[in-house]
């Protein structure tokens, strides 16, 4: 099984603004915000990075699409089947690649569906405040 760190996004940074950044991953139509204060990349080139939440919600459920919500603004809930995972953290496939960092309390965890493991959909709640950093 891979690491978390071998996931990656891929799209553009379409706008830089207030220690932020709007990412398009490849292939969709999502604009993402995310925190990136020190981002000094290029803007509307293809870039590689890692997009990471931490987690508030886990679910393991039995079926559904992968995505992410909302469309535009900061990721609150992403749904995609699991690439990679360790005791603390998730790689969800939902649109493009997402590291979940896992929390301690076990509480934020319903698996009504099955054991998290890798190919298995899940659905997350995220905090707010999603980071953006460049491969």
């Amino acid at each position: 099984m891979a690491t978390a760190t071998a996931f990656y996004a891929t799209g553009k940074v379409t706008a830089v603004k207030d220690g932020k950044v709007i990412f398009a991953p490849t292939g969709t139509n999502y604009e993402l915000e995310l925190v990136s204060p020190k981002y000094a990349g290029p803007t509307g080139k293809p870039v590689k990075a890692i997009i990471r939440v931490k987690a508030r919600k886990v679910w393991t459920v039995p079926s559904g699409g992968n995505f992410i919500t909302p469309i535009f603004g900061p990721p609150k809930i992403i749904q995609g089947r699991v690439r990679s995972l360790d005791a603390r953290t998730l790689v969800i496939q939902a649109g493009t690649a997402i590291t979940v960092d896992l929390p301690d309390e076990d509480i934020v965890f319903d698996l009504a569906n099955g054991a998290i493991s890798e190919g298995v959909m899940v659905n997350v709640t995220a905090f707010a405040g999603g980071t953006f950093e460049l491969v």
